[in-house]
C-alpha cells in the first residue's frame, strides 16, 4: 500500500503563512549516509527536501553534485533501490525527487509516477523536460498525486515563464543563474531578477535555485524569492566525509539566516 504523500505546496505555505521563509535542500539519493542526513536536514529545520536520482548524463548538475553521483553509479545503485530507501522514511516534511527525463521515459511514465507515490514521493523536478512537452509526463504524475515543479531560467520569455508559472505544482523553481550547479562566490544579480519576475505572475511558492551555497547567499534571495534550494554545498560536506551531522548543522545555520530575513 502507498503511502499518502504530504503536500509540498501545502508545506511551503504554511511557512510562507507565518512570515517565515522557504528553505529545501538538496542531498545525492545513494550517497553513503544520504538517509541520515535527510533526517537531520528536516530537523534542522527544512520545508522540504529534494532528493536526486543519479544520471550517467546530466544536463545541470555541477562538478560537486556530478561527483556523487559518478559515486553512486559506480555502486550500481539503481533508481528504483533509492525509492525503496525512501518509502521507509517518516520525517514529516515532503520528498521530492530531481532526475532527469531519460530515466523517467525508460522506466514508463505511469511506472515510474506510481513508483513516486509508492514511495511517498510528492513531487518531480525533470530540468531537461521542455515545458511543450511535459503533458504527457504532467498527466501521469498528476493521476498518482505528484506534483510536477517546472523550472523558470533567467532567459525565459514573459509569455513562456506565465504559462510555466500557470503549469508548476508544489512551486516554482527559479534557476539563480545561466550555467550548471554549484557554490559560487557571490549571489548572481539574475537570482534575484528571476525571482521578481516569476513573482509578477503567480502566487504559488517561489523558490531560487542554482548558486545559492551560503547562509548570507539563502537570505540575500529570500528578499525577494520564498525561498530557496540549497544543493552543493551540502552535497559537498557528504564528499568531504564530514557526515549527515554536519549537514544537519549547515542547514540549521541557513534556517537561522532567513528566519532574520
Amino acid at each position: 500500500m502507498s503511502k499518502s504523500p504530504l503536500r509540498i505546496e501545502e508545506s511551503l505555505r504554511k511557512r510562507i503563512g507565518g512570515g517565515g521563509k522557504c528553505l529545501v535542500p538538496y542531498i545525492t539519493g545513494g550517497f553513503e549516509g544520504y538517509v541520515e542526513a535527510i533526517y537531520a536536514a528536516a530537523e534542522a529545520g527544512a520545508d522540504a527536501i529534494e532528493i536526486g536520482i543519479p544520471f550517467s548524463d546530466p544536463v545541470m548538475d555541477g562538478p560537486t553534485i556530478q561527483k556523487a553521483n559518478d559515486v553512486v553509479l559506480a555502486q550500481k545503485i539503481s533508481p528504483l533501490d533509492i525509492l525503496q530507501e525512501i518509502r521507509d522514511l517518516d520525517i514529516g516534511i515532503p520528498l521530492a525527487v530531481m532526475t532527469y527525463y531519460n530515466i523517467v521515459y525508460r522506466f514508463g511514465l505511469e511506472r515510474f509516477a506510481n513508483a513516486l507515490s509508492e514511495s511517498g514521493i510528492s513531487g518531480a523536478i525533470l530540468p531537461d523536460l521542455p515545458l511543450n512537452e511535459a503533458g504527457a509526463w504532467v498527466d501521469a504524475a498528476s493521476a498518482n498525486g505528484t506534483e510536477t515543479i517546472l523550472l523558470a531560467a533567467p532567459t525565459t520569455t514573459d509569455e513562456r515563464l506565465e504559462a510555466l508559472c500557470e503549469q508548476s505544482k508544489g512551486f516554482v523553481y527559479a534557476v539563480g543563474l545561466l550555467g550548471i550547479t554549484g557554490v559560487r562566490a557571490e549571489l548572481a544579480r539574475s537570482a534575484v531578477v528571476i525571482a521578481g519576475r516569476c513573482k509578477a505572475f503567480t502566487d504559488k511558492p517561489v523558490l531560487v535555485g542554482v548558486g545559492i551555497g551560503t547562509p548570507e547567499q539563502a537570505k540575500e534571495v529570500s528578499e525577494v524569492a520564498d525561498g530557496c534550494i540549497v544543493g552543493s554545498a551540502i552535497v559537498q560536506k557528504l564528499l568531504d566525509g564530514e557526515g549527515p551531522d554536519s549537514v544537519g548543522t549547515f542547514v540549521a545555520a541557513i534556517r537561522s539566516a532567513l528566519d532574520e530575513s
